[in-house]
């Protein structure tokens, strides 16, 4: 019995939305042939008053991808993007897949220490970055690789302007472009212009299994762990978005969230493919450039922050008309106080809806379904985040891993087609995060000590988090260990 039938959820959804949808994509790069397919010369990514068409980021693409085989990118290795939300970010993404290699985002707001700890752990080949981080952060942490007699990834750079000619000081602000770039760090354009016109990268075939991107969680419980979203992950959860919220093809999504977050990649990159769709880009939010993208170019669907949605609705010039084609709204991330929900509605006339996901779950898990309005919970006065989006099973579970009853506090789980298969280089990690193992302690008491079960994991619970703490203990006399005296987990497992 599946979480739609076990819970009264399937009434609040509207008629036509399948519990269990068919997965139309197994990649994106065939999501992305489809939109080319259908409207080569329409356009695929709006950035002030710069313009792609399909066609165009198709070619671009192209030509990205042979560069980074040039570079010696092989299948399966790591390319990362250290970029704001810059049209070359999706061209350098699409390129990525392209070439068969695998995405590794970078927030631009990371500084040496946490650029030189994810390049480390994913192992990248190559790092596309912002021109002004090339010489304020890049090449610090390549001459700090370099210096341990360590291979540093190649470098190739790009100007957030490079594909617009209308400066908005709004939004770019007193942003200096570098005074020069390092030795081995050269022009993402320009070194993809001088590929060979026509040329085009190998056929790649990408499965549902494959690793899409590795999206490194924000390590505020520890140290960023690397998701392993798959390329089934990515379309499944697009295609969610298409059909949850009831995209219509060909109707302007609206970039707020970053590019480098689970929810612009799906949310945004996701989505607009499979519903070919323009991308609205505005480098990063700004509310005054953000209401301007809005009117111009007629956006109809977002999802992002709740400070975005704040953030407009206190802009002295913000207008219900601006607004007026931005019907489509979901915010995810952070509690949504119901008053802002109810002071928006008044002031534009639409309803931002709450949305639940992770990293691990590629984006939504749980949404508000859009012809519907969510409860406020009478006794806390939290705004309901959501059902299960189709596909997803979710419940509410205590620190044993039993179902709880409707009004108690425990702890979410959910699976599902959007549910990563692992952290990259980290089996504790997945064993912890994913269910289908639980956490067993064996034991070797020294000589002459006395213990039981029940106290150990009573021990074990008053101090460690629940995900933790052990639910089952086994007793041996000895451990198994090798000639050396290492245990020998392995056989433990």
């Amino acid at each position: 019995m599946n979480a739609y039938e076990r819970f009264p959820w399937r009434a609040l959804y509207d008629a036509g939305i399948e519990p269990n949808p068919r997965q139309d994509y197994t990649n994106g790069l065939d999501m992305f042939a489809a939109a080319l397919a259908r409207a080569p010369h329409e356009s695929a990514l709006l950035y002030f008053d710069g313009r792609l068409d399909w066609q165009a980021l198709d070619a671009w693409s192209d030509r990205i991808a042979c560069l980074l085989l040039d570079e010696g990118v092989q299948r399966g290795d790591r390319v990362a993007l250290y970029l704001q939300n810059v049209p070359q970010f999706v061209m350098a993404l699409l390129g990525i897949w392209k070439a068969g290699a695998v995405m590794v985002p970078v927030n631009p707001m990371n500084r040496a220490r946490e650029l030189r700890l994810l390049l480390d752990d994913s192992q990248t080949r190559v790092l596309i970055c912002d021109a002004a981080l090339e010489g304020e952060v890049v090449r610090e942490v390549m001459a700090s690789i370099e210096a341990e007699g360590k291979a540093a990834p190649r470098v190739l750079t790009t100007r957030a302007r490079a594909l617009q000619t209308r400066d908005d000081p709004r939004v770019f602000g007193a942003q200096r472009e570098p005074s020069g770039a390092g030795e081995d760090a050269r022009d993402l354009l320009q070194a993809a212009q001088a590929v060979q016109p026509g040329r085009k990268p190998p056929p790649v075939a990408l499965a549902a299994s494959d690793a899409a991107m590795l999206v490194y969680t924000s390590g505020t419980s520890g140290r960023p762990k690397g998701a392993i979203c798959t390329h089934g992950n990515f379309a499944f959860n697009s295609q969610t978005y298409r059909d949850f919220c009831g995209l219509r093809e060909g109707g302007p999504i609206l970039g707020v969230a970053p590019l480098f977050h689970i929810t612009g990649l799906v949310g945004h990159i996701g989505a607009a493919w499979i519903a070919r769709a323009p991308l609205i880009l505005t480098y990063r939010f700004d509310p005054a450039a953000t209401l301007d993208a809005i009117e111009e170019h007629r956006a109809e669907f977002t999802i992002g922050a709740i400070t975005v949605f704040i953030a407009l609705l206190h802009h002295a010039d913000a207008t219900r008309e601006q607004l007026a084609t931005l019907t489509k709204i979901y915010s995810g991330g952070a509690p949504i106080a119901p008053s802002v929900v109810e002071a928006f509605s008044t002031k534009f006339g639409h309803v931002i809806h709450g949305a639940y996901g992770l990293t691990e779950t590629n984006s939504p898990a749980h949404m508000v379904p859009l012809a519907r309005t969510a409860p406020v919970d009478p006794r806390s006065g939290a705004l309901a985040m959501g059902v299960p989006v189709p596909g997803a099973e979710a419940a509410i579970v205590d620190d044993d891993g039993h179902m709880l009853a409707p009004g108690e506090t425990g702890e979410i789980v959910c699976r599902g087609p959007m549910v990563v298969p692992g952290y990259w280089n980290n089996v504790a990690a997945t064993v912890d995060a994913l269910r289908g193992e639980t956490v067993k302690a064996v034991v070797s008491l020294r000589a002459g000590e006395v213990a039981d079960a029940a106290e150990l994991i009573a021990f074990c619970k008053a101090r460690m988090a629940a995900y933790k703490y052990p639910r089952v203990v086994e007793f041996r006399d000895e451990l198994p260990k090798t000639a050396t005296g290492k245990i020998l987990r392995r056989d433990l497992r």
